[in-house]
């Protein structure tokens, strides 16, 4: 996985990525490198895409649509 290969290339792309590609990246780095900054930066835009995406599902859901 070449954007872990760095953090520069970690932050560069990460915002770049959706939801399913960053909990992949998640998923491989916790069952390779183990590195606790990059799992934790991994898990911070992973939790903040979900949060965003529930946010939209609990609105429309509210509102009826």
């Amino acid at each position: 996985m070449q954007i872990l290969k760095s953090w520069r290339s970690l932050n560069h792309s990460l915002n770049l990525k959706s939801e399913a590609e960053v909990l992949e990246l998640l998923e491989y780095e916790r069952s390779h490198e183990r590195r606790l900054s990059v799992l934790q930066r991994l898990h911070q835009r992973y939790n903040s895409l979900r949060v965003a995406r529930e946010r939209i599902e609990i609105l429309k859901e509210a509102r009826g649509v």
